[in-house]
């Protein structure tokens, strides 16, 4: 598929935020900067751990028209979610390979809902396993923690994969989630991701915005090179 020249986006994951404040947390990020949302939707059972479900992105929707909202579906039958986080205005469903035997068919589902495709992969899966399915896919997010909780330590030795994907499709939205702040980002830029995932480096910051700036300042410093 033709794909638009390379952008950095932050996102910031808001699995660290104060969840009973959700949309003025949400809000002040996107007043920080910030390019997207990424939501963690997990189910207890894919990952030991819950969240927040459709209800509550359908609520966060209703005060937050237009921003891009990214749903990270760490949940055993992505399947089962596709419609319902459709409905609640989900604009990239993102599942996790090793959740599912059907990814082609479930490819189809999300777009024919309106939604672009992510695939994630956890850190313990090699990018063999997705390698049939890039073609499919909008993004590839790969996994720079356990997926489950938050303000885990960042996994260097996932970066290889990072590399592999930018070398073999140079316009791919490549997105690494968990750990990524101030300190691991030149890891990431360097290595080919141009979608940022942090939680607790931006949540917990002093001044969002200027972590957001700095994020940013890092990865478009890497991000020119393969726009060339």
């Amino acid at each position: 598929m033709a794909r638009a020249p390379l952008k950095c986006k932050i996102g910031p994951s808001i699995l660290n935020a104060d969840l009973s404040n959700l949309y003025a947390e949400s809000q002040k990020l996107l007043d920080s900067g910030a390019d997207y949302l990424h939501l963690d939707v997990m189910d207890g059972h894919f990952v030991p751990n819950m969240s927040l479900g459709h209800p509550v992105v359908k609520c966060l929707r209703n005060k937050i028209r237009n921003t891009f909202f990214e749903a990270h579906m760490m949940v055993s039958e992505p399947e089962k979610w596709v419609e319902p986080m459709a409905d609640a205005g989900i604009n990239q469903y993102t599942f996790h390979v090793e959740a599912t035997k059907d990814v082609f068919p479930l490819c189809r589902r999300i777009k024919e809902a309106g939604m672009q495709v992510g695939i994630a992969l956890k850190p313990g899966t090699g990018i063999e396993a997705v390698r049939q399915y890039i073609d499919s896919a909008d993004m590839i997010l790969i996994m720079t923690v356990e997926p489950g909780f938050g303000g885990q330590k960042f996994m260097s030795d996932m970066m290889p994969k990072v590399q592999w994907l930018r070398n073999n499709y140079p316009l791919l939205d490549i997105e690494v989630d968990g750990g990524v702040g101030l300190n691991t980002i030149t890891a990431c830029a360097e290595a080919g991701a141009n979608m940022i995932v942090a939680g607790t480096a931006i949540i917990d910051a002093m001044d969002q915005q200027a972590v957001i700036a700095s994020l940013r300042e890092t990865v478009e410093s890497s991000i020119h090179k393969c726009n060339v």
